[in-house]
């Protein structure tokens, strides 16, 4: 697992962004402050702001280019979202904001460059790490068992929490659970440690609460000793839920699973007898497609390569979930351990929960085999394409089920089914490959030449070429026109990594469609500020570099008038754009009332590198899902769409545009339309109305 690469610049941003108060776009609360505080109370937090403020100015500069400062800073941001975004700060709420930004001062006086107090710690005790994804500084918690020796490598259990109100309070409350002091502490007296990541609170950890897993555990290894062989995911309820999502669809990544009641789909887990819950119904066939992306229910051959450890109470109401998943498991040919506690509702009984972890001790006692004989993988999506020594680099078609089964003999020849839905995939090291090796996929043997099979970790690609699977001419991934690991959509992708927003600047086309756009990125600003617990980065289509276009996916806003950037990608757009008429597959909107948006390869990045290009779009969700209920967060946009864009937008970010959704689709494997049939006399309707 790689470790995030913290730039210097990103810590710095995402310090000054932590020393601005209140720079969220039309927050909650405008003044900085609910109005259920008392002014004296007011003018003295804000006086004790202003001094953890400074302290962290004067931290940064000694704290070895900023990489110890989210360890301190997170206090401050906890309190920053407090004040915005709670409607009212009673007195407990105000007693754990005074407590932060005492916590805050106390570390930010020792950032410097020596051992920091709290890396002896033993207990419970709360760390952070700044996100790639935009910069942010993001908490986690600790357990340090009582004989943690940093000489010995030592297990890891990732444990992922439930459900919890995406409010003001949300991140205090978290920090307050594992903040024991930085001092001292005894531990309890077990072989691992324990990461409870945040996850940018309640999003079932899915996309950047999906990256955040993954950026927490590498924080985690670079400031511990680690046995990257030995990471267990577990977690109850959303946790539970995460561990499905997270483990299946990363089966090379941990040793074992331990899910402890959770959901595994969304179409009958909203239709759970007994819960006040919205019932997802039949859907445009596109959000059907892409439920494949989300719902871990479709990844369950995965198991036969993640062994899997659930538990539940056959009391709990969420127990269908765990009957759904089973019989997953058996149509896979495989057997679920399903744990089961009589008489026990949604909560993990002791005796249950410790047999459980015995269990998943035995596996984590052997470690991860990385080079296993036998792989079989599925999955619905190059986003999740890796497992092992095999990895996927071109679907047939995204959204249906590929599925790769591949041997390794005692004598190490290699033996591949036929692969479904796979037009490419790579045999890569530790799988060792040499002159008495032979390769067959599906019943055709394929000849080694001598300088790959001579080469000291070679990287075999192997593609479809009419009936017949071949190597590849060249060794390397698909080219940039192609749908691949990491570029491969749906809209929604493109911030799961860094991203930039970019603001035109020019003179629009077409004075309704920019203000649509201008609109659409101050939802985005909000939304992403509230429930994702971070600031965008934005910057006007001037100021943007050729850093930036190297390193972000670009999420241009505007038109081609007053945006340079989108009049610059129009050419690699797989659309026409003219002042006069939008042409998407070979249906016309007038330009003056309807606007695109989409996710496309970037045009200005090199081709080895996987960034996108998103055009008038943030998250297809809203708040409506964000504030409501965490399996609602699923695509409701495919890779492109157009809307009607008609009327007066809204000033206040968080009510709804002023849009009609006219068409939606997705783009082939090679990024084009994708050819489907089109009435315009559908669409012509629709915009007549």
């Amino acid at each position: 697992m790689q470790k995030p690469q913290i730039r210097f610049n990103s810590i710095l941003a995402a310090l000054l962004a932590l020393l601005t108060l209140s720079v969220g776009v039309a927050a909650q609360n405008p003044s900085g402050f609910p109005a259920s505080v008392p002014a004296d109370d007011e003018a003295a937090l804000r006086k004790e702001i202003g001094k953890l403020e400074t302290d962290l100015n004067e931290g940064f500069l000694v704290s070895a280019a900023g990489k110890n400062i989210a360890d301190a800073s997170l206090f401050l941001k906890a309190v920053q979202w407090a004040v915005r975004y709670q409607p009212t700060l009673n007195a407990a709420d105000l007693a754990l904001v005074r407590k932060a930004l005492l916590r805050g001062r106390e570390r930010a006086a020792v950032v410097g460059p020596s051992p920091l107090p709290w890396a002896k710690k033993r207990g419970r005790l709360v760390r952070a790490y700044i996100s790639d994804v935009d910069g942010s500084v993001q908490p986690y918690g600790l357990v340090i068992p009582a004989r943690y020796n940093s000489a010995r490598p030592i297990r890891l259990d990732v444990v992922l929490h439930g459900s919890t109100r995406p409010d003001g309070m949300a991140m205090l409350h978290f920090i307050n659970s594992f903040d024991e002091g930085d001092t001292g502490g005894t531990g309890p007296v077990v072989d691992y440690i324990e990461l409870h990541p945040m996850g940018r609170v309640e999003n079932c950890y899915r996309w950047a609460g999906e990256t955040d897993i993954f950026e927490a555990i590498a924080d985690v290894c670079r400031r511990y000793n680690i046995d990257r062989s030995r990471i267990v995911l577990r977690g109850m309820s959303m946790g539970a839920s995460g561990t499905w999502h997270l483990g299946l669809k990363h089966p090379d990544v941990f040793v074992a699973l331990g899910p402890y009641c959770g959901y595994v789909d969304t179409h009958r887990f909203s239709e759970t007898p007994g819960m006040n819950f919205v019932k997802v119904g039949p859907l445009p066939d596109y959000q059907e497609k892409m439920l494949h992306m989300l719902d871990s229910v479709d990844y369950a051959a995965n198991a036969g390569v993640t062994p899997v450890i659930a538990a539940i109470g056959d009391k709990d109401p969420f127990f269908q979930a765990h009957v759904i998943m089973g019989e997953a498991f058996h149509r896979e040919g495989l057997e679920m351990v399903n744990l089961i506690s009589p008489g026990t509702g949604h909560v993990q009984d002791p005796v249950n929960f410790a047999e459980q972890m015995r269990r998943i001790g035995i596996y984590a006692d052997k470690g991860l085999d990385r080079a296993p004989r036998h792989i079989r993988f599925v999955t619905w999506t190059l986003k999740y394409s890796r497992c092992h020594w095999i990895e996927l680099l071109a679907l047939g078609e995204h959204y249906k089920r590929a599925e790769i089964d591949a041997s390794i003999s005692p004598a190490g020849d290699i033996t591949i089914k036929e692969p479904l839905n796979i037009e490419r995939f790579a045999i890569d090291p530790p799988v060792i490959i040499n002159a008495r090796t032979r390769l067959a996929v599906g019943s055709q043997p394929i000849a080694l030449p001598e300088h790959l099979i001579t080469s000291l970790h070679p990287h075999l690609i192997i593609e479809r070429s009419g009936r017949r699977w071949r190597l590849a001419v060249e060794h390397e991934s698909t080219g940039p026109t192609t749908k691949r690991p990491g570029l491969q959509g749906p809209i929604d992708d493109a911030f799961t990594k860094p991203f930039l927003c970019v603001r035109g600047t020019g003179t629009p086309w077409n004075r309704e469609v920019q203000n649509w756009a201008d609109a659409n990125l101050r939802r985005f600003q909000y939304e992403w500020n509230r429930y994702f617990l971070g600031d965008v980065r934005v910057k006007d289509d001037s100021a943007v570099t050729e850093y930036d276009c190297r390193h972000y996916n670009l999420i241009l806003f505007g038109d081609p008038g007053s945006n340079s950037w989108i009049r610059k990608a129009l050419p690699a757009l797989p659309f026409r754009w003219t002042r006069n008429t939008l042409n998407v597959g070979g249906i016309r909107y007038p330009s003056d009332e309807s606007a695109p948006t989409c996710i496309c390869p970037s045009p200005f990045a090199d081709a080895a590198e996987s960034h996108y290009v998103v055009v008038n779009s943030g998250h297809t969700f809203h708040e409506a899902e964000l504030n409501r209920l965490n399996y609602l967060l699923y695509p409701h946009l495919p890779d492109w769409a157009v809307f009607r864009v008609k009327g007066n937008q809204p000033s206040q970010p968080g009510e709804p545009l002023a849009e009609t959704l006219l068409d939606a689709g997705f783009w082939n494997e090679q990024w084009k339309y994708d050819g489907r049939p089109r009435k315009a006399s559908t669409v012509s309707a629709t915009l007549k109305e």
